[in-house]
């Protein structure tokens, strides 16, 4: 990386990033790259772009210490969003930690279906009332705020049954300002529905649930097992989650209403199935970025 027995010498940026994506390369960095670059814009106060247009900046040896502070974390395969504490989804900063999956960019793609839905919804609502989502297992917040930050008529409702996952999705309303609009509950999807009630019906109901089998857990990259809540990757089966919520959807959603849940890429025909034993219809299976099966969706009545 960068040794302090170099001295006195003054680093620039671009010199800065490039001795140390070398390092990272060597050191068998995932996305070394992207690494440096995230690890320095956040020392310095800048987006990746902000780099490059200041691409001669110097480094001062305060900012300098905190970046090797940064790369130490990243060479013990801490993943770069809990270092720099966020991440971006669909164009937004969500702050993330610990407590909170890590939102991935295939994820975007359950928020475009369920947002092209609901205009449709909207549009065809002469009355203008509000539109109505459950989030199932919301984590971060990164569903539920995005499509409350997207439709200004969107009421709400998101459950996790992790107190401590539910304080970092407050926050993530609070600083996109749609607190007033997002409900959360501390709630088990496999007790849904519960004593206090969920608002319904919704308009939508979308889900991001554990589908990673606890079998598979040992496999997984470093990144993800030694950092990121198990809680929100796996069940038993990877399946059981789709099993309840599919169960239960009938009963939480309006007529002409729609599941919309991320799947396995393995399994999206599997829960596709599940999902019309339960009465849904126009069931339909989307795929990612990556041309992987991942959003599967149906309507009820």
């Amino acid at each position: 990386m960068i040794e302090q027995g170099r001295g006195t010498k003054e680093w620039q940026v671009v010199e800065l990033l490039k001795t140390t994506t070398a390092f990272f390369v060597q050191k068998q960095v995932d996305e070394a790259r992207i690494s440096a670059e995230l690890l320095l814009a956040s020392v310095l106060g800048l987006d990746r772009l902000g780099l490059y247009l200041n691409h001669n900046r110097p480094v001062y040896p305060g900012e300098l210490e905190a970046f090797r502070a940064l790369c130490r974390q990243r060479l013990e395969g801490k993943p770069v969003q809990y270092i720099t504490g966020e991440q971006f989804f669909y164009g937004l900063p969500f702050f993330v930690d610990k407590r909170v999956l890590i939102p991935r960019p295939e994820t975007e793609l359950l928020v475009e279906h369920a947002l092209e839905f609901l205009g449709h919804v909207s549009a065809a609502d002469v009355s203008e009332a509000a539109l109505h989502l459950l989030d199932i297992g919301t984590g971060s917040g990164c569903i539920a705020v995005t499509l409350a930050s997207r439709l200004p008529c969107l009421m709400v409702t998101a459950i996790d049954i992790s107190t401590e996952a539910l304080v970092v999705a407050r926050n993530n309303a609070e600083r996109h300002g749609v607190a007033d609009r997002i409900r959360f509950l501390h709630a088990d999807l496999f007790s849904l529905p519960d004593e206090r009630g969920l608002s319904a019906p919704f308009d939508v109901i979308v889900s991001n649930p554990p589908y990673i089998a606890e079998d598979e857990w040992a496999g997984l990259q470093p990144e993800v097992r030694l950092f990121e809540p198990q809680l929100a990757l796996t069940t038993r089966d990877g399946i059981e989650c789709y099993h309840a919520v599919a169960e239960v959807a009938p009963s939480l959603l309006k007529s002409g209403g729609m599941l919309c849940f991320e799947s396995h890429a393995d399994a999206a025909l599997k829960v596709a199935g599940i999902m019309e034993r339960w009465g849904f219809s126009s069931v339909a299976v989307m795929k990612d970025y990556s041309g992987l099966d991942r959003v599967v969706s149906g309507k009820i009545g």
